[in-house]
């Protein structure tokens, strides 16, 4: 609303005030005469308009003449303007010879002269002696300022309504600064609302909410119709609040500037979820506690994933542990099996040698049986205790330059009279004499024995076994092929894990613990390397083993 007071009456008396000078008396009297305002025009040349004492006329004009950071002016009782000074020109664009004599509506917009807003201001400060409005005023040029604008009513001595003074302020810096600030709050203000992924609100110095964002609706499941002027205690669980732990937090807000936490909050419906919690002091200009910033995270899949994470990596702990316990197991069973299976094959070897006695052909058969058997299960424990040994860490590799062609022929050798009791022949395939991979030796060896020997037990009297080398790549592989029965395409992983026998053989007899492949594959791979399987029912099969190559000039 525009604002008035009354101004203050001069103590000194009208008719005693010298005029101005001769050249801006004619000017004023000519366009009061022209409005028919000549007691508005007399006060004003008398200096009523421009001062309140008698005394220094002539220095008071000239003062108010020069200003320039305010627009100062005389108007007749019907709003025509009878004075300008420089603050007027610079800021209005006109020139006193352009304005004075003209009705000073000619400063509004369209809008304004409309609704009336020049003669009802007029009006107010006649009324009440004083009156203050801001608002946009238009230039020479037609362009806008915001301006503050004070007119004074003048009255002579008797009280008479003689004319107004109107001093005007140039604000349009100010008032595009303010505008700037409330755009950028409102932009701000739009930003905390909408933000979804974070609860935004704020608290009043008691801890009652005091505004609520969607991201907060979302989360904690209040609309703001159903939480603003609720205390924020609402959001934790019982025991907290039993506990004072809301006001506890404000508390060391208030005092360290911060609070932040995580725990479990509460839901509108009850549930619980896992909160990241920064509670920030607000203050006033003049540092006083005005309230509280509270921003709310949901953790809750990250607390779920953390959890999780700890019961895996428990669940490793635990299964290592077993593993450690299983390895100690079979290598402690292993090494008191090899005992006794030791001197079942020396007192069989013994037996044999006639050094109890003459054997007969009955009995030699028998003690090959037993030194078969022993031997087999001797194998079995072999296994057992290789496997515990990889399993649990204790194998050792040395890395060098291995010739595969000297490996394939070394192990052939060893398969041959198994291969020849069952009229199997047994090929040493194209394998070129620079087939060389970086490998352990013995390992590399003791997989193609398993491999060749898997395939000489599983495949029928009369058939074939190849072995071959080959160069791919950074590859250096050995291929071992049989023409057994093959093994069904679902089965082929599962041949590769520890204890499982398929029964590829043509007997019912399953013979072996089943750890054969699965401790070759584990060799393979610590040494960078890998077995894979090819295999077609009723044509046989083909295990690839695959080494770095060693591309060396060495060896």
């Amino acid at each position: 609303m525009p604002r008035s007071s009354r101004p203050p009456r001069s103590s000194g008396s009208v008719d005693d005030t010298p005029p101005p000078d001769s050249d801006h008396t004619d000017r004023v009297r000519a366009a009061s005469q022209s409005a028919g305002t000549s007691d508005a025009a007399d006060f004003a040349l008398r200096g009523g308009a421009l001062t309140l004492t008698n005394e220094g006329t002539g220095l008071h004009r000239l003062l108010v003449e020069s200003v320039q950071d305010y627009a100062i002016f005389a108007l007749d009782t019907k709003g025509i303007v009878l004075s300008w000074n420089a603050g007027a020109e610079r800021f209005k664009g006109y020139k006193e010879s352009e304005i004075v004599g003209k009705h000073y509506s000619i400063f509004y917009p369209p809008e304004d002269i409309a609704a009336g807003k020049p003669q009802r201001l007029m009006e107010t400060a006649t009324k009440e002696g004083h009156v203050e409005d801001e608002g946009w005023r238009v230039r020479k040029d037609g362009s806008l300022f915001w301006a503050d604008v004070v007119i004074t009513a003048l009255r002579d001595k008797s009280g008479k309504l003689v004319g107004f003074a109107k001093v005007t302020r140039d604000l349009t810096e100010r008032r595009l600064a303010e505008e700037a600030l409330r755009a950028s709050e409102e932009r701000f203000r739009l930003i905390v609302m909408n933000v979804k992924d974070y609860g935004i609100f704020m608290l009043d110095t008691k801890g009652n909410v005091i505004s609520w964002n969607i991201g907060a609706e979302r989360i904690k499941g209040y609309t703001a119709d159903e939480i603003i002027g609720r205390h924020f205690s609402v959001f934790y669980p019982a025991k907290d609040v039993a506990a004072k732990k809301p006001a506890m937090e404000l508390r060391v807000a208030a005092k360290e500037g911060r609070f932040e936490d995580e725990d479990w909050r509460v839901r509108k419906d009850g549930s619980l979820f896992w909160a990241n919690v920064i509670i920030t002091a607000l203050r006033g200009d003049t540092g006083e506690l005005i309230g509280f910033a509270k921003v709310t995270r949901d953790l809750t899949e990250r607390k779920k994933s953390e959890e999780r994470a700890i019961a895996d990596a428990r669940r490793v702990a635990e299964a290592e542990a077993a593993n450690r316990t299983k390895s100690e197991f079979l290598a402690a069973m292993s090494h008191e099996l090899r005992t006794p299976l030791n001197a079942i094959g020396g007192y069989t070897e013994l037996m044999e040698m006639g050094v109890a006695g003459p054997v007969t052909e009955h009995q030699h058969d028998y003690l090959n049986r037993v030194r078969n058997s022993q031997q087999h299960l001797l194998a079995i424990i072999n296994d057992l205790l290789n496997y515990s040994r990889i399993e649990s860490g204790q194998v050792t590799y040395e890395l060098e330059r291995v010739d595969l062609h000297d490996v394939v022929s070394t192990v052939l050798t060893m398969v041959t009279p198994q291969a020849t009791q069952k009229q199997i022949e047994v090929v040493h395939g194209p394998c070129g004499e620079k087939v060389f991979a970086r490998a352990d030796r013995l390992k590399t060896e003791q997989i193609v024995l398993n491999l060749l020997s898997n395939a000489v037990k599983f495949t029928a009297e009369g058939g074939k076994v190849t072995a071959t080398c080959a160069i791919s790549g950074s590859e250096a592989s050995i291929s071992v092929s049989d023409t057994g029965i093959g093994i069904p395409a679902d089965k082929q992983a599962e041949i590769f894990e520890p204890f499982v026998q398929l029964g590829r053989s043509l007997s019912t007899i399953k013979e072996g613990a089943g750890l054969g492949l699965a401790i070759s594959r584990d060799l393979a791979r610590a040494m960078q390397g890998e077995i894979v399987v090819a295999s077609e029912m009723g044509r046989g099969s083909t295990f690839t083993l695959t080494l770095p190559q060693d591309e060396s000039d060495s060896g």
